[in-house]
């Protein structure tokens, strides 16, 4: 079967991608074709249920025609620009995010591991030019996750794993603590810090949620040693966990946070956002991006978080995924269900990573983490009829063992 719009078969696209591409993935046998709302679907016209959401990225849905729209039109009046005239996408996408969220100042990036680059090199500038230029230590949690870039993956926690595994030595300047456990942040801290990095719920990690007076006792940790308070919300942020970030699950704000994914409804842009004060450490020619808040990005982000506020799809991730946590722990073989709002996780005494294909084969695209685990990340429109069509066919696969 040809596909729609070009004039390559399904089996072609294949075997080009498998000739061209440098494959660090491992992929799903179909061609995905078009995107709507909860499903994708393939050039055969089958329908995939997504709780995958472009790894927790279309929060707003696939293929959201506001952000479509959004999309084409600034294309057509403006695709890309150097960062010295100004854009209208820019300026309204960061009155948006600063108003919403309450901080002063927002720098773009194009990912989430380039935003983390970006609040590691503030945090470490912030050190040299305070009275402590000695400070330059960064905590992070063991087990977490960064991104890939060289800052970002010195600062994922997790030594043994494929994301270190042959790009050692990773950079000096990073300790580990262990998540959850405020004595041990404590513990690793000396002369030499300037902030702690962490995640709100551990997403690689396997859905590892950080408890309340954990996060309490780190921001009272940081105000007391005079140390940032920087929060990885890559993933969390923009409704994912039931709040518009996770943070705000705590009562407390950051110093510096990042965000990505969520934010810019399928389109790739990521930033932090910081005080006054901490915004001043990069002067111009201290920190750059050719491609950061670029117009079409901007345009779709501004489209994508009016759309989930307006729609309020951060209470609605909230209300659907205390449901499927419900519905899931009907299912056999589980051990553990953990999560936030439309985050979560399904532990299972049985390997997961042997199902895979099976639940792609009956139309469910789901995250598989480590051997056991299955990570649910749908878009936030998710509704209950949906988590029931999820959990039957997990239900159907998982009673095959």
């Amino acid at each position: 079967m040809k596909l729609t719009h070009t004039g390559y078969t399904a089996e072609q696209i294949k075997e080009l991608t498998n000739k061209y591409l440098i494959e660090t993935y491992e992929r799903y046998d179909f061609v995905a074709e078009e995107g709507d709302g909860m499903y994708l679907y393939d050039t055969e016209g089958k329908r995939y249920l997504d709780f995958y959401a472009g790894i927790a990225v279309n929060n707003v849905g696939n293929r959201n025609l506001r952000v479509a729209e959004a999309i084409s039109d600034q294309a057509q009046r403006l695709i890309h620009t150097f960062n010295y005239p100004y854009t209208v996408p820019q300026a309204l996408l960061a009155e948006l995010i600063c108003e919403t969220l309450g901080f002063e100042k927002i720098f773009y990036q194009n990912s989430g591991s380039e935003a983390n680059e970006a609040m590691i090199k503030m945090a470490r500038k912030y050190g040299v030019e305070s009275d402590h230029p000695d400070r330059y230590k960064i905590i992070t949690a063991k087990n977490g996750f960064h991104g890939r870039t060289y800052a970002a993956l010195s600062a994922t926690g997790r030594p043994e794993s494929k994301t270190h595994r042959g790009f050692l030595p990773v950079l000096d300047g990073f300790a580990y603590a262990d998540f959850n456990d405020l004595q041990s942040f404590k513990d690793a801290t000396d002369d030499n810090t300037i902030a702690i990095l962490i995640e709100t719920v551990q997403g690689e990690g396997g859905v590892q949620t950080a408890d309340y007076d954990f996060m309490q006792g780190l921001r009272a940790w940081c105000d007391e040693n005079d140390l940032l308070l920087l929060l990885d919300e890559v993933q969390t942020g923009w409704g994912r966990t039931g709040k518009l970030m996770g943070y705000m699950h705590y009562d407390i704000k950051p110093d510096i946070l990042s965000m990505a994914k969520g934010m810019g409804g399928g389109m790739p842009i990521g930033a932090i956002v910081t005080s006054e004060k901490l915004a001043r450490v990069f002067e111009p020619g201290s920190h750059g991006s050719t491609f950061g808040g670029n117009p079409v990005c901007c345009a779709a982000a501004y489209a994508a978080i009016r759309d989930l506020i307006e729609n309020k799809w951060a209470e609605n991730a909230a209300e659907v995924g205390a449901y499927f946590r419900e519905q899931a722990r009907t299912l056999p073989y589980v051990k553990e269900v953990r999560g936030q709002g439309l985050m979560n996780a399904i532990e299972c005494s049985i390997k997961m990573e042997d199902k895979k294909a099976r639940f792609v084969e009956e139309g469910l695209l789901i995250t598989v983490i480590g051997k056991h685990t299955l990570r649910a990340v749908p878009p936030l429109i998710a509704q209950k009829k949906h988590v029931d069509e999820a959990i039957r066919i997990m239900k159907s696969i998982l009673s095959e063992e």
